[in-house]
């Protein structure tokens, strides 16, 4: 048993189905051998023994001539299928045949003609197996044994085997293939149930089991869409929370930007305790105001699937796009024209994730000392490598999680909220694609954004 643990729940039912259907064949094949041994050994020894008692009233009637001698007798009878007969008269012993004499008489079968008219008995010889008949000739102190192999019968017997046996493994085989088809039946359900899981875990919320008349799962579809109905409506209504604080909180940012825009630009009428503060002011609203931004994008990305605006994109200039409009150097793109770098995606949320491995790397490592294009694999991939101090391997999935930062940048008081990497991640997962931080070639750190690839 502890060996089907580590099994799938397909081959335990197939191999429960095959190990019950040998079972149950053993049983029935050894009933069956068993059986027809029984009857087919009855059966001979009957024929025999008839045979047997035929031949010895023969010999007695011959005996019973006056002047016959036991041996001259002996040597005009033929017995019947192949038999021997032994004979013995008082001390002497006859045989039929120089293969048999008093040697192959069981002692206990003499013993039992001394109480009665006629015995039988199977011994096991050299040659095979043998029923020995005996009997009291009443005409003459003779005492008869008719000696018949079994060999016929144990061939029979050996054929009987072989065929039980052969059934018995294409019974197993049945079993086990019925199993088979059983486990496909049984586990369907379940496989129903995880590609739909693995569908709504990417993003597909309208994704629902269809309705069955299975009794044992109506239940379980039942439960499972209206788990998926509450999961639907929290997330939509997360998602509406989010934009709606967000929105809302867009007029007092607007009226406090220009307030102290109209502050800054009477800068040098204050004092410097308050040009200070002032200064102050300026970076937390702009902290402030990419945190709204940040947080309105990642309402928009849970409300709305990517299909609703999904149109080919190609990545290699969408970089290069990106690059230009940030002011950084062209020479930081590594491409390859030839490449067909087409996904097909929203291109206002992927030129977001691009900008903001970007901006990462500006605001943790010193930006960015290469930015690559690639299609490998049927996906295209953007990485982009800093020189900076790298993440520590533990950290690498943590800071693409809302509202993470590193020890470092909680350290230094960087700027940012933590949500960057999280659109990210959102967006590629989005996208059916990934995003990921490794180890980069300056030994610093390489953040690769994947993205399914549109056919060629």
């Amino acid at each position: 048993m502890p060996a089907l643990r580590g099994k799938g729940l397909r081959a335990r039912i197939v191999l429960g189905y095959a190990v019950g259907t040998l079972l149950v064949s053993v049983v029935l094949v050894s009933v069956t051998f068993l059986l027809a041994r029984s009857y087919l050994l009855d059966q001979r020894e009957a024929s025999l023994t008839r045979q047997a008692f035929a031949d010895a009233n023969v010999l007695d009637s011959r005996l019973a001539t006056e002047g016959a001698e036991v041996g001259d007798v002996l040597g005009e009878l033929v017995p019947s299928g192949g038999a021997d007969v032994v004979l013995r008269s008082g001390n002497a012993w006859y045989s039929s045949s120089l293969d048999v004499g008093a040697r192959d008489v069981p002692a206990d079968l003499r013993r039992l003609l001394q109480t009665e008219p006629a015995a039988s008995v199977v011994v096991d010889a050299s040659g095979g197996p043998r029923l020995i008949v005996g009997l009291t000739l009443p005409n003459a102190d003779v005492e008869f044994y008719e000696v018949a192999p079994l060999t016929e019968l144990r061939q029979v017997l050996s054929t009987l085997a072989a065929v039980l046996g052969a059934a018995a493994l294409a019974a197993t085989a049945a079993g086990a293939a019925f199993g088979a088809w059983a486990s496909r039946r049984a586990v369907q359900p379940l496989e129903q149930v995880a590609g739909a899981a693995t569908r709504i875990a990417g993003g597909e919320l309208t994704t629902r089991l269809p309705v069955t008349d299975d009794p044992d799962l109506v239940g379980i579809v039942a439960s499972f869409n209206s788990m998926v109905d509450a999961l639907a409506a929290r997330i939509e209504r997360d998602a509406r929370f989010v934009g709606d604080v967000s929105h809302e909180l867009r007029s007092p940012l607007t009226t406090l930007v220009t307030s102290v825009e109209v502050l800054g630009g009477r800068r040098e009428e204050l004092s410097p305790r308050g040009r200070e503060a002032l200064a102050l002011v300026e970076g937390e609203l702009t902290r402030f105001r990419r945190t709204l931004d940040d947080l309105l994008q990642l309402a928009r990305l849970d409300g709305a699937p990517v299909s609703a605006s999904a149109q080919p994109v190609s990545l290699t200039e969408l970089v290069r796009q990106v690059i230009a409009d940030s002011g950084r150097p062209q020479e930081l793109l590594v491409v390859d024209d030839d490449a067909d770098t087409t996904v097909r995606g929203d291109k206002t949320s992927l030129e977001r994730a691009v900008r903001n491995l970007l901006d990462n790397a500006d605001r943790h490592a010193g930006g960015a000392c290469a930015v690559c294009v690639e299609r490998r694999d049927g996906a295209v991939l953007v990485t982009v490598d800093d020189a900076g101090p790298g993440v520590v391997p533990e950290d690498r999935e943590r800071i693409f999680e809302r509202f993470a930062r590193g020890p470092r940048a909680a350290r230094r008081s960087l700027p940012g909220a933590g949500l960057g990497l999280a659109i990210v991640a959102e967006t590629a997962a989005r996208h059916g694609g990934a995003a990921w931080c490794s180890d980069g070639p300056d030994g610093g750190a390489r953040f690769t954004l994947s993205l399914p690839a549109v056919p060629r």
